[in-house]
């Protein structure tokens, strides 16, 4: 059986993991094996690297600033855990014949390393193609909100990058729209700001979609 590649993308806040989930446990009523994973921090490599990235090097005393990466620094940081990622995890897994549900992929560094801290968005894109071998997801869902929302929605403590600022995630959020807007054969915009139900509903319609088409 052919395995399929889902991404869900957006700014923190927008319900991602809850409907994760819901397709996780849809594609496995279905009778398909589901391998469900995130970036950054899908391998154990990954978990290291996902502890420097939304928290910071900088412990107690450290001086300050000691926590502050780099934006290069960041964006080579994004890709290593992607490369391990796919290596260890995805590539097997389709292989496998299985639905790989990722939350958060190569999107994200684009909208984040990009659009958010401004870097070219050539720079990281090839950087996470070289990374991943070219590889790209069938479909990506991307959730959609107003970043003012999404924020409130937050219940945790922030990490680095929530704590980004208003700007830094409305740039982000732009940068994403924008990438979908480039790829609209792969990306599905949907309104977040929506009840679970409705973002369920449109999730699943456009799932079933696909697998009529793969059929």
């Amino acid at each position: 059986m052919r395995g399929i590649f889902i991404s869900f993308e957006g700014v923190d806040g927008v319900g991602k993991t809850t409907q994760v989930e819901r397709l996780r446990g849809y594609a496995e009523s279905l009778g398909r094996e589901v391998m469900v994973t995130r970036e950054p921090g899908g391998t154990p490599l990954g978990s290291a690297i996902r502890r420097l990235l939304l928290h910071g090097v900088g412990g107690q005393g450290d001086a300050p600033g000691a926590a502050d990466i780099a934006p290069r620094a960041e964006a080579l940081l994004f890709a290593a855990d992607r490369a391990q990622h796919v290596a260890e995890v995805i590539r097997p897994s389709l292989e496998h014949g299985s639905v790989v549900i990722t939350d958060r992929y190569l999107d994200s560094s684009l909208a984040y390393q990009a659009g958010g801290r401004e870097l070219t968005a050539a720079e990281v894109r090839n950087l996470s193609l070289w990374a991943t071998g070219g590889l790209l997801p069938r479909r990506t869902y991307l959730l959609d909100m107003d970043p003012a929302l999404s924020h409130a929605r937050l219940k945790c403590d922030e990490d680095r990058m929530e704590s980004a600022g208003d700007a830094f995630q409305r740039r982000t959020r732009a940068a994403f729209l924008d990438l979908a807007g480039r790829e609209p054969d792969r990306f599905r915009v949907i309104d977040a700001s929506q009840g679970i139900e409705a973002v369920w509903g449109a999730i699943k319609a456009d799932f079933d979609q696909l697998l009529g088409e793969l059929a």
